[in-house]
């Protein structure tokens, strides 16, 4: 049954990233449709098939909003991005280098002036998972922010190719998300997550040039330019469209990116017109709750989702330890605009964190248990 489409946005206490680990049988399908030993049919009733179990089993786990499992890309953000009107795939010299391990080496760079793709697969992959949801439960759709377009190598700094100004381009990458954003609302998405690991990056830069106001110029303006191109997106788009995103600090095999705590940041948090945010709180990386007040901005209808269990590893995190930093939290945020996830996804790319799927399944019990218990 295709779920109904709701009228108001809706505040889950439990709540989710949205990836998940790949079974065994997709990841084997998927290699060899790369390797030209089965059709893209064939890999698509697969990934349906697998689709439709994930689904079930998050419905099962007590969520109220449910993903596809991002099981119909490689990795969390160049699928989108490379699918974007302006832009393509290629293989960039060097990889990712994250702290343990490197990324493939695939990259998205741009080939032409930005705008909306109307034929992007993600729409149908997006009405195919509304087909499959039961009434009752909501359908969240997950894409990379805008953001990671922004001064990143090769998906910007060639801008001048095509545009006379930095801000006609930043421009048509607003355009190209609003209009994304209205298409999946008009198929009926009501609950859309841009994930970011731009501000992370940012929290960093800021933190190692604290006394360089020459370089801090540089990155303040980065953020200014994040906050427009983010809040052109969003704007003007349906009241009844609840959008959230996720600060990420990388999320690569278990494994991360960058490090530090939002203060830098949550000035520019705060003025992002989002519904929800999803904030990584689950190790000393993250920093304190004082941030919290900034980000959420005294914004009655914001919701401020605490990563506290992480999403890294299959150790369960002490129930009264967590509910101890909940109580924490609510110095700054108040509880009725408080909800619970792990921090980050189970599987960012397709080789998914170092943990089982059972286990994903138990850390997201635990979230849902101490959520109930006291958030609800």
């Amino acid at each position: 049954m295709i779920t109904t489409t709701t009228t108001t946005k809706l505040h889950y206490h439990f709540d989710q990233v949205g990836s998940y680990l790949r079974p065994d049988r997709l990841k084997k399908a998927r290699e060899q449709f790369a390797n030209a030993q089965i059709d893209k049919q064939a890999l698509l009733i697969i990934q349906h098939e697998e689709i439709k179990k994930v689904v079930d089993e998050q419905i099962k786990a007590g969520l109220s909003a449910v993903t596809d499992g991002e099981f119909n890309r490689s990795w969390w953000h160049l699928d989108f991005l490379g699918q974007l009107g302006g832009f393509e795939f290629y293989e960039q010299e060097n990889s990712y280098k994250f702290y343990g391990a490197n990324t493939r080496t695939t990259n998205v760079r741009l080939n032409g002036k930005v705008h909306a793709n109307f034929a992007h697969p993600f729409f149908e992959d997006f009405t195919y998972l509304q087909s499959i949801v039961p009434t009752g439960i909501e359908v969240k759709q997950t894409i990379p922010s805008p953001t990671l377009v922004i001064k990143r190598d090769h998906r910007s700094d060639l801008w001048s190719n095509y545009y006379a100004t930095w801000t006609d381009f930043l421009n048509d990458i607003a355009q190209a998300y609003h209009d994304t954003l209205q298409h999946f609302y008009d198929l009926g998405a009501r609950y859309i997550q841009l994930d970011d690991t731009t501000w992370a990056y940012l929290i960093t830069q800021f933190n190692v040039n604290r006394d360089n106001l020459k370089e801090r110029e540089k990155y303040e303006q980065l953020a200014e330019d994040n906050v427009y191109v983010i809040n052109k997106a969003l704007s003007d788009l349906p009241k009844d469209l609840k959008l959230s995103t996720h600060i990420c600090r990388g999320n690569f095999k278990s494994t991360y990116l960058f490090e530090g705590g939002y203060e830098p940041v949550a000035k520019y948090l705060g003025q992002l017109n989002y519904d929800g945010f999803f904030l990584e709180y689950d190790d000393a990386r993250s920093g304190d709750f004082k941030p919290l007040s900034d980000i959420w901005h005294n914004r009655q209808n914001v919701e401020i989702v605490l990563g506290l269990l992480t999403s890294k590893s299959a150790d369960l995190e002490d129930e009264k330890a967590i509910i101890s930093r909940i109580i924490a939290a609510q110095k700054y945020v108040p509880k009725s605009n408080l909800a619970l996830s792990t921090q980050c996804g189970f599987s960012s790319t397709e080789e998914g964190n170092v943990l089982t799927i059972p286990d994903q399944w138990q850390k997201l019990a635990l979230v849902k248990k101490i959520a109930d218990e006291q958030l609800s």
